[in-house]
């Protein structure tokens, strides 16, 4: 008995001294995770505030895409998308702070859950060695000295106590290392996804810029004036009909038998964007004849504002990007990336604002590959993405007879390699 109560003794001693570190260190987690909490919450008000402010300049961009094509509806356009481009970037610079405050909270959780283990742990070996003082004397010799053999059953009890109290500490212990991989593996996760977040702050600043730089290039060319806009747009329109026609006669001449056995079934890609609203299908629509040279379209239309994140559909390595309003401006994809999948299929995102690939790179699905744009002929903004046999599809150089003297290099695909992208895409 003389033993167990000196174990009692020093247990409560030791108790006494965790109570005294811990009891001022939880306050103080408390009210830091509490302030954090607060924090938190304010920058997911602030948040909602702006998205919902961006669905308002969108109401009014999409009302815009209904007038007459003029100057004036341009510079609007301009003005409004960089309007919201702006919204964007105080969105992302919200959700940094977030993500920041989220990562300090989950670091907190991480400590506590640290002190708890090695709590558990000093609280084992402290009742291990005091087992093992108990078990010093043989039981029996006990039992046969002792003139009060109820005082070993006690010791017995005592012992049997303590082992209780072991595994509960044991089961304890393993349970908060559950929690603490989990911790870890979240806050690894918020990490790379700030790192993300800070990325697409740099993208959208870029995307701003470029934003000025279109509209004073539009002022430049039109000299503010509308007659004189109204006289461009009539000739950008004639020369992307003369480009469509010089793209489509030379993919009508290449030779392709289409093997269907060589293709992936329904549904193997996943959506270019995350919120989706198709605006023209594949191939003859009741706009693809107003709108197309050929009266077919080659892909699929997504609308989508000016410096929406666009993701690539499948695994796969770039073949190639470019603008090809470098070689013959507004007359086809403008700034395009160009990936062939491992399913056999490959795939052109269209009308870009900015390229995050680079020819050669892997990319898996789902990642950010761009950003979508108004390049190109278009219009208004949105993504157009191509499907093809992959076999058949290629990056071609070619000097180009309706922009003499230049030449362009774009993805060429025999007309009958052409896919129609809702029947790999995910069902609506």
């Amino acid at each position: 008995m003389k033993l167990y109560y000196a174990y009692k003794k020093q247990f409560s001693i030791l108790f006494l001294g965790i109570l005294l570190i811990i009891v001022p260190i939880f306050f103080s987690y408390a009210q830091s995770v509490e302030e954090l909490k607060k924090q938190i919450d304010s920058h997911n008000s602030i948040i909602a505030d702006l998205e919902n402010k961006n669905k308002e300049i969108q109401r009014q961009l999409d009302d815009l895409s209904k007038q007459k094509n003029s100057l004036n509806t341009a510079l609007k356009q301009l003005d409004l998308t960089k309007k919201k481009l702006m919204s964007d970037i105080s969105i992302t610079e919200n959700k940094i702070q977030k993500k920041d405050l989220e990562i300090k909270e989950l670091s907190f959780q991480i400590g506590t859950k640290e002190d708890s283990i090695s709590r558990n742990l000093n609280a084992i070996n402290l009742e291990i060695r005091n087992i093992n003082e108990i078990e010093q004397d043989s039981i029996i010799e006990k039992i046969l000295s002792s003139d009060k053999i109820s005082n070993t059953w006690n010791d017995i009890d005592n012992m049997a106590t303590v082992r209780d109290s072991i595994r509960a500490h044991i089961v304890e212990l393993n349970a908060v290392k559950g929690q603490l991989e989990d911790t870890r593996q979240i806050t690894t996760d918020a990490k790379q996804e700030l790192v993300s977040l800070k990325s697409e702050l740099a993208d959208q600043k870029k995307i701003v810029d470029q934003n000025t730089k279109e509209k004073k290039k539009l002022l430049t060319q039109t000299k503010n004036s509308e007659a004189l806009y109204q006289k461009n747009l009539k000739a950008n329109n004639a020369k992307k009909d003369t480009f469509e026609k010089e793209v489509e006669e030379y993919e009508s001449q290449l030779k392709f038998i289409l093997d269907p056995s060589s293709l992936p079934g329904k549904g193997v890609l996943s959506w270019p964007l995350d919120n989706i609203h198709i605006t023209q299908l594949f191939g003859v629509t009741k706009d693809s004849k107003r709108l197309y040279a050929s009266g077919s379209h080659s892909g699929v239309d997504f609308r989508a504002a000016v410096g929406t994140p666009v993701k690539a559909v499948a695994d796969g390595i770039v073949i190639g990007t470019g603008n090809t309003d470098i070689t013959c401006p507004y007359t086809s994809f403008g700034k395009f990336i160009f990936i062939k999948h491992n399913n056999g299929l490959s795939t052109t995102y269209g009308h870009l604002s900015l390229i995050k690939v680079n020819e050669g790179q892997k990319v898996k699905r789902g990642d950010i590959i761009g950003y979508s744009g108004n390049t190109g002929h278009t219009t208004g903004p949105h993504l157009h993405l191509t499907v093809y046999a992959s076999e058949a599809a290629e990056m071609i150089i070619r000097p180009s007879t309706t922009c003499p003297g230049k030449t362009y290099r774009m993805p060429i695909a025999p007309t009958n390699a052409y896919l129609d992208p809702m029947y790999y895409l995910p069902k609506l």
